[in-house]
């Protein structure tokens, strides 16, 4: 079987940009060296990342907070690119990396569900035929023609993920998405990805709650100091995760 995610030996790094944030006027009256400061002060995400996810599988991410593991969807979705190595996503990526992220906030929840299945690869038609059962899942029927802006963040979460899991995802990716909202709608989400994994979806979530790893991977990632610490059966990764946590 051909993975339907790959990377290899990948690198990212961000800017910092010290220089700039001691104030414009220092920054220009030291122009060279402020320009060496920020080629040479970097942070580095993520360092010599290899592993494929084959078509299927679940996979958890876990780590502490810094680890790089929201970078590692990110590079994944195609949000942002890496310094050096190969990444090969072969499918359609639904993402839900940030609350709030691909929404325009001035236009109503229903306008914003046509928005999003039109940027994750649909049609138009397809994503009208599917509106009513996406606002039925979100259950905010009353509130769906007001602009977002107004929603809560609890809302935001059951609309974004009401888009994602209608739009028929191959690629479905998940950062704590299952920490925002009530306990009724995370159980709806669990259920609906229990449905994925039968239906064969590649799941890829961020999560520091361990119990839903473990309830939902069937593997796992640890992600500690920016690289691979473990990577295999979600039970045995948790408990090492945990005991140097501990």
């Amino acid at each position: 079987m051909e993975p339907i995610i790959s990377f290899r030996h990948v690198f990212k790094s961000y800017p910092m940009y010290q220089s700039v944030t001691a104030g414009i006027k220092n920054f220009l009256f030291h122009l060279p060296t402020s320009i060496k400061d920020i080629r040479r002060g970097h942070f580095q995400a993520l360092e010599d990342i290899s592993f494929d996810i084959f078509p299927g599988e679940t996979v958890g991410f876990i780590g502490s907070n810094g680890a790089g593991k929201s970078s590692l969807l990110s590079l994944m979705a195609g949000v942002i690119i890496p310094n050096s190595g190969e990444i090969h996503v072969a499918g359609r990526v639904s993402p839900l990396l940030e609350l709030g992220a691909g929404f325009h906030f001035e236009l109503t929840g229903r306008d914003n569900i046509l928005l999003n299945g039109v940027l994750l690869g649909l049609t138009k038609q397809q994503v009208l035929d599917k509106v009513h059962d996406i606002i039925t899942y979100s259950e905010l029927e009353q509130f769906i023609d007001q602009p977002i802006r107004t929603y809560s963040s609890g809302m935001l979460a059951r609309l974004g993920f009401a888009v994602v899991a209608h739009l028929e995802p191959e690629i479905l990716l998940l950062d704590e998405m299952l920490a925002v909202g009530d306990a009724a709608f995370q159980k709806k989400c669990l259920r609906t990805m229990g449905e994925f994994r039968e239906r064969q979806v590649t799941m890829i979530f961020v999560s520091h709650n361990m119990d839903d790893v473990l309830r939902v991977c069937t593997r796992a990632i640890w992600i500690k100091d920016h690289r691979i610490a473990m990577d295999g059966p979600p039970q045995d990764v948790v408990e090492a995760y945990l005991r140097q946590s501990g």
